[in-house]
């Protein structure tokens, strides 16, 4: 939680992305506290930052987004961090939810499986003056057991279940939060352990890209 962004002239933007987060049902205050002081702008391609703080997912390249605000703050406020926790989160793209898991919890390792999304995301992490954050290049179905086990993991890509190294790598009490796909559509989903037990819950709906790897889809998306 030592992330400190440089000073920029985009704060009333944020504000009222914050504004928008509050109308759409997101309570949590350490997550409001963390999309008002990101700099989104810095995240994204420089032809879209006119359209930076909308609430709506854009494009950053390779066939990859950044999710909309509102959904990203559904995932991070299911987490329901307490500052404390190590979290990994599995899909990087552009590096700007990894930026704001800064403000909710003590470490933040992140993997993305396209070297040059990896790349520009520790670029763009750097210019908004964020630490604490390990951008690993990989296959983030398998998780990172360098720095395992995690309180919180975060998967930003859609699977048909959770996988198993992932599950391996949840610390007891922890949270594991994820889209799977259920019935021709996604569903997010929130899954704890307890000892050896797993509880799963439904959240919503859900429209994220496939997780590709060894315990994902195979092969690249058509």
């Amino acid at each position: 939680m030592g992330s400190r962004p440089l000073a920029d002239t985009y704060g009333g933007y944020r504000a009222r992305l914050v504004e928008t987060l509050r109308a759409k049902g997101i309570r949590d205050l350490a997550v409001l506290r963390a999309f008002g002081e990101i700099p989104r702008h810095l995240f994204i391609p420089e032809a879209l930052v006119r359209r930076a703080y909308d609430d709506t997912s854009l494009p950053i390249g390779n066939q990859q987004t950044i999710s909309a605000p509102s959904t990203q703050a559904r995932y991070l406020e299911a987490l329901a961090l307490n500052g404390t926790e190590r979290v990994l989160e599995i899909g990087t793209g552009s590096g700007y939810q990894a930026a704001l898991l800064t403000y909710l919890c003590r470490r933040v390792v992140t993997v993305e499986r396209i070297a040059v999304l990896a790349s520009g995301a520790r670029t763009a992490l750097e210019r908004a003056g964020i630490d604490g954050v390990l951008v690993v290049t990989g296959d983030g179905s398998i998780g990172y057991r360098s720095d395992a086990p995690y309180e919180g993991i975060v998967v930003a890509a859609a699977g048909p279940e959770v996988p198993e190294p992932l599950l391996e790598q949840l610390a007891e009490g922890g949270r594991l939060v994820m889209p799977l796909e259920r019935g021709g559509g996604q569903a997010l989903v929130r899954i704890t352990r307890a000892g050896d037990s797993l509880r799963e819950e439904t959240l919503g709906n859900a429209q994220f890209v496939p997780l590709i790897g060894r315990h994902g889809h195979t092969g690249e998306p058509s």
